[in-house]
């Protein structure tokens, strides 16, 4: 009976995984257009995460939901804010300087950098989720191969490998803290969507001018709502499950499914090119998730309760 309730939330956290990686990969389909409009970062930002912030906190309500959380675990929900923050600063910024594609599939290093810090953690991830992990970077370095056309500054590269980087910490803190550790998943994104939403407002009052540049249309509404939704709130919620139930660094693999979805919608809607290599990468990578899925470790590797 034990082995039938672990199986099954072991296969909830890969889904919820899966569910986290293509939700966040749709960043693009929101953000280009308000990029094009003239939506400021720090404004689409702020929209982004207060709008997801109240949504949610509705949904709470209406499911009787408890908000408190203890003194202690305040000031650790706010660093996870911000480190989901930064990394989605550092990823909308890096979209001036390299192609969508190309940034999101960059943000795919937080797999290596989740297993290093889990390592530095005397946590130690099996060989199968060794070599999914590098089966799937491998399938990434095919992807993000631009067209010869394509503008690539450093710049772009830099923000978007230290979004990777932030992003890892907040996988790795949201499973093995113990200070957050009864903390419904609702009521952390909820604490996060909010530090963020107070540090984007904040951001942009330095920057000056107004909270609604560049939003002239029900399109952009539309595409605000849409970022709310799908990358912020469904993305952190989903991430928040699998990491606590298979662990960061298994969590930090289905996220191959951010660049395939940033890739797949670049083709479809912004025209963007699909080689043949980035076929063959995508093929590779989905091949490297599902084998880790099929050959769980039958060790306590990497947080999570066991992967049996």
């Amino acid at each position: 009976m034990g082995r039938i309730k672990t199986d099954k939330k072991r296969y909830i956290g890969y889904a919820a995984g899966i569910l986290a990686g293509i939700s966040y990969g749709t960043n693009p389909l929101f953000a280009k257009p308000l990029m094009a409009s003239g939506v400021p970062v720090m404004v689409m930002l702020f929209f982004r995460y207060g709008l997801s912030a109240c949504i949610l906190a509705l949904w709470m309500l209406v499911k009787k939901e408890s908000f408190r959380v203890g003194r202690d675990e305040v000031g650790l929900l706010a660093i996870l804010g911000i480190l989901f923050a930064f990394s989605s600063i550092f990823l909308f910024c890096s979209y001036d300087f390299i192609p969508s594609g190309l940034a999101t599939t960059l943000v795919y290093l937080y797999p290596v950098f989740v297993a290093l810090i889990m390592v530095l953690l005397r946590f130690y991830p099996s060989w199968q989720t060794w070599l999914s992990i590098v089966a799937t970077f491998a399938g990434i370095v095919l992807l993000s191969q631009p067209s010869a056309e394509a503008e690539i500054r450093i710049q772009g590269i830099v923000l978007a490998i230290l979004s990777a980087l932030s992003y890892a910490f907040y996988l790795v803190i949201v499973n093995r803290s113990k200070r957050i550790k009864n903390v419904s998943e609702h009521t952390l994104t909820l604490y996060a969507l909010i530090t963020g939403t107070l540090l984007f407002c904040a951001i942009r009052l330095v920057q000056g001018g107004s909270m609604r540049e560049g939003i002239d249309s029900a399109a952009d509404w539309g595409n605000l709502l849409g970022l709310a939704i799908v990358p912020t709130m469904i993305s952190l919620l989903t991430l928040a499950i699998s990491s606590r139930l298979i662990g960061p660094t298994k969590t930090s693999v289905l996220g191959v499914f951010e660049p395939l979805t940033a890739i797949l919608i670049g083709t479809a809607v912004f025209s963007e090119p699909l080689t043949l290599k980035m076929a063959a990468g995508i093929l590779i990578c989905v091949a490297a998730v599902i084998f880790m899925i099929l050959r769980p470790s039958k060790a306590q590797t990497d947080g999570a309760a066991k992967d049996s």
